[in-house]
């Protein structure tokens, strides 16, 4: 008997989500800590390897690919509907002082640690491309891609092409996927 790649409906129910949408698709080797802080929409694809991590939102038609990590920490992590992130991608809502002001790491005590908790926001068709890095307080507005191991440490003005580390807006993104999106949702 083959066994299948990603959890079954009910299987997913036993996990105890927050919220758990139609046609959900997750690996049975993405790793998933505290789902009852987790919402997932309808139509959701999350690949091998992931780490999904604290209190996410994700919107419908969301996809993450492999070896994705989102960590929450104390703050969000909100997906909107249509977005992409590609693999060995990483979104931070939470981040150590690295000034040297503080101590760092899991096993110090929150007393002498500097951490960073802000929400991380992506806004609606946000594709992000592979090796990308999200810190916190970042929200990407409705419509931006990055390239390829992009660094995003600064919110985004909507519908963008950006690239670089740190990101940096390169030009106007076509929004001609819009009435496809109105198409496949009958909207």
């Amino acid at each position: 008997m083959k066994l299948n790649p990603y959890y079954t409906n009910k299987e997913l129910k036993e996990f105890g989500f927050r919220a758990l949408g139609r046609s959900v698709l997750i690996s049975r080797t993405c790793r998933i800590y505290t789902p009852e802080t987790i919402s997932l929409g309808s139509h959701v694809l999350i690949d091998d390897f992931t780490i999904l991590n604290g209190e996410l939102v994700l919107g419908d038609y969301v996809h993450i690919s492999s070896n994705c990590e989102l960590y929450a920490g104390e703050a969000r992590i909100t997906v909107g509907d249509f977005c992409e992130i590609s693999s060995r991608c990483a979104l931070y809502a939470t981040s150590d002082d690295y000034s040297g002001a503080s101590l760092f790491g899991p096993q110090v005590p929150a007393a002498y640690r500097g951490v960073k908790n802000e929400p991380v926001i992506l806004e609606n068709y946000v594709l992000m491309g592979t090796g990308g890095t999200m810190l916190p307080g970042v929200r990407v507005a409705e419509g931006c891609s990055f390239g390829a191991m992009t660094l995003v440490n600064r919110s985004t003005e909507p519908w963008g092409v950006y690239a670089g580390i740190p990101a940096r807006r390169l030009r106007e993104r076509e929004r001609d996927l819009l009435e496809q999106a109105k198409k496949l949702t009958g909207g």
